[in-house]
């Protein structure tokens, strides 16, 4: 995973336990033929396509009560 990506994530969600989870939901979904929701010029792996997501306010998380 991209260092920048990750700093930038941790800017939309400060629980680092949380933003681990919201990846490798992503990251899941991902891999089993989800397309992404972020375009880009680069080859990116499912781990940083997961955090762009993030960082553009594609995807967000819910907490259960």
């Amino acid at each position: 995973m991209r260092e920048d990506y990750i700093k930038e994530a941790r800017k939309v969600i400060k629980d680092p336990n949380i933003l681990i989870n919201v990846v490798s939901r992503r990251v899941k979904q991902l891999r089993h033929g989800n397309r992404p929701l972020v375009e880009s010029l680069e080859k990116l792996n499912p781990e940083d396509i997961a955090l762009r997501e993030i960082i553009e306010g594609k995807i967000s998380y819910e907490l259960a009560e």
